[in-house]
């Protein structure tokens, strides 16, 4: 965090000792100021968005597990614990970035501002008056309260009932976990979609896609992924978790290959599909990022180091329990997934005056120091082994 924080402040004094305060933007929304304040904000979003996402595809792997009845993870669950209680330290972020919006701190969300709905107002926009009746401020912030409380709620008892599992022992705890797990999923497979249609989607207020939920769901959930594996590799490394074994690295190097290919399957069919139809509604937001505004490099960069990178190197089911080539191909999707929500989010806030200098990535180091922080201090509120788990014995001996 330290890192990030230098180079937050190197950042900060470059910026202002190169007279750059007072830049304004074009893009889709005239008139919407790309100041500094802006570009904060923006950045806040996108590292608000990511570490939040991380909690919540930590909470959605952990009810898998129940729901499914898997029995290999049981070994390192607590890892899996650990990173979704971080759900909601991210859902405070998000609430300060949206909430700064419905106040008019930060532009962002361009249909936030009440202008674009009066017809009287020359800021009237009649494509964004007619959804009116979805991005209304109470029915937006109804949506975002009821999908937290139950998303938190659902992570907090899997939780609680493991601990408890551990402390009274039988089955009945497990079973409360299939339950909530189940329910878990069947909430967030309609949940997930319509958040990021309210919080990423809505950035391009103009534009709409199918498929933005999935694509969405599939990048959150292999940075969760990694996010496991990770602390998983790092604490057998320092002498933890003595019951995991190549077969369980094997196994989550799997979901991030799995999940990998999954992101780039519906990057393409959604890139694909929208720029063949070519229909002026959807494509607004390929041409803001492939004709203008200078993010074709960054965009398909991150394409092929997503799709090409777990391809060529974890391929083999050797290079799937090799931790150097797990850390090498992890730490850089990670990075890059990091740099996808950052494509999505400038564009629109920014247009062409983005910068990845020392401001967003100090603000990311920042962000990944203290999530760090956080899931090694929630990793000693716990054994690390749940000796009460009924799958613990089958998943000691799991082989694949």
């Amino acid at each position: 965090m330290l890192a990030g924080i230098i180079l937050f402040a190197v950042g900060l004094v470059m910026h202002f000792m190169g007279g750059h305060g007072e830049e304004h933007a074009g893009g889709e929304h005239a008139g919407h100021a790309a100041d500094f304040s802006t570009r904060l904000w923006a950045n806040l979003l996108v590292n608000s968005f990511f570490f939040m996402g991380i909690g919540l595809g930590a909470t959605f792997f952990m009810a898998l597990k129940y729901a499914t009845e898997s029995h290999y993870a049981s070994v390192f669950k607590r890892v899996t614990e650990a990173v979704s209680k971080f759900l909601p330290i991210g859902a405070i972020f998000m609430l300060v970035v949206l909430l700064a919006g419905q106040f008019h701190l930060h532009h962002l969300y361009h249909w936030m501002d009440p202008d674009v709905y009066d017809p009287a107002s020359p800021h009237f926009d009649a494509k964004i008056a007619d959804k009116a009746a979805y991005l209304n401020p109470v029915f937006f912030w109804a949506r975002f309260v009821v999908f937290f409380l139950i998303w938190i709620l659902c992570q907090r008892k899997m939780v609680a009932n493991s601990i408890n599992e551990d402390l009274q022992g039988g089955t009945a705890n497990h079973f409360k976990n299939i339950t909530w797990g189940a329910f878990f999923l069947v909430f967030f497979g309609f949940t997930s979609s319509v958040a990021s249609w309210d919080w990423t989607m809505s950035l391009d207020v103009h534009w709409f896609s199918t498929m933005w939920g999935w694509y969405t769901f599939s990048g959150i959930w292999i940075s969760s992924m990694i996010t496991i594996l990770m602390l998983v590799l790092h604490l057998k490394r320092h002498g933890y978790l003595e019951y995991v074994n190549d077969s369980h690295i094997h196994d989550l190097g799997k979901w991030v290959f799995a999940v990998s290919f999954l992101w780039s399957y519906l990057f393409f069919c959604q890139y694909m599909l929208i720029w063949y139809a070519n229909i002026p509604e959807e494509v607004t937001y390929y041409t803001s990022r492939f004709q203008t505004n200078g993010y074709l490099g960054i965009q398909w960069t991150l394409f092929f180091v997503n799709f090409a990178l777990p391809m060529l190197l974890m391929m083999s089911r050797d290079a799937k329990r090799h931790s150097g080539i797990l850390t090498i191909v992890c730490y850089t999707i990670f990075f890059f997934h990091w740099l996808d929500v950052f494509v999505v989010v400038m564009p629109p806030t920014v247009a062409s005056h983005w910068h990845l200098g020392g401001i967003e990535l100090g603000m990311f180091l920042i962000f990944l120091g203290f999530t760090l922080n956080r899931l090694h201090h929630f990793l000693t509120k716990a054994p690390l082994l749940a000796r009460h788990d009924p799958y613990l014995d089958e998943s000691i001996h799991h082989h694949a």
